[in-house]
């Protein structure tokens, strides 16, 4: 048998903000096992508590939940390893690596939109090639082969954690070449650089201290990625000695 709950509300023009958002939030969940969803619509309502204090609503709305679950993890791993959380500084800029290709989960792969968010979630957090392997063979055994967007997607998570290791900002390719741009703090030693532009001079040039342009055809998204992950490896080789 079916189970019914009925609600009764006074009028919407006499309810309180977060009241009213609370109903809309009730009224759009419909799906079995909505529950975690509407206690995360509650959240971002009311806000979150204090994590080690009294208080039990805070003040997220001022910086975003995604950003509030960010920083507490960022805070969670520092007292883990030690160390005190840097929580007056700002979270490091992520790592972004754009080819100019189609890169996602595709809706008649992965239906669920809950299900999508949270692979994407699951894919952007993974740290470390082993960890995308094991998510890449789940995705696999619970809807099949991958279409080439969703291993685009993949492989461009690869290329970020090469990225992020060396301190490349943002690796930008498209049919034409594009550029690197490192962190201030790159470990990528700057004779590696030199010897490059040397070597290649029509295909390398600096732009600024942390900018190199890449002038070289890449019309086929194989050839980007390929280029991409040895440019990376490159980059990250020690200086030759001479």
């Amino acid at each position: 048998h079916r189970a019914y709950a009925y609600l009764v509300a006074p009028p919407r023009q006499a309810l309180a903000r977060d009241a009213a958002k609370r109903l809309e939030a009730i009224e759009s969940m419909e799906e079995l096992g909505a529950g975690f969803v509407l206690a995360t619509h509650d959240l971002e309502i009311r806000g979150a508590g204090e994590l080690l204090g009294e208080q039990q609503s805070g003040q997220v709305t001022e910086i975003g939940l995604s950003l509030y679950l960010d920083m507490l993890e960022h805070a969670v791993r520092a007292l883990k390893a030690g160390r005190e959380p840097l929580l007056d500084q700002p979270l490091a800029a992520a790592t972004e690596v754009e080819l100019r290709l189609p890169a996602f989960l595709p809706e008649a792969y992965v239906g669920d939109v809950h299900v999508r968010l949270s692979l994407y979630k699951r894919i952007a957090a993974a740290e470390s090639d082993a960890a995308l392997d094991d998510l890449a063979a789940e995705i696999q055994d619970r809807f099949g082969p991958p279409p080439p967007a969703a291993e685009s997607l993949l492989r461009i998570a690869r290329l970020k954690l090469a990225a992020r290791a060396l301190g490349v900002r943002r690796l930008d390719l498209g049919p034409q070449g594009g550029t690197v741009l490192f962190e201030e703090q790159s470990r990528i030693d700057p004779a590696t650089v030199v010897h490059m532009i040397q070597k290649g001079s029509r295909e390398y040039r600096l732009d600024g201290p942390l900018r190199l342009r890449v002038a070289r055809a890449l019309p086929t998204e194989s050839a980007r990625f390929e280029f991409a992950a040895d440019l990376l490896g490159r980059l990250g080789e020690p200086p030759r000695v001479h």
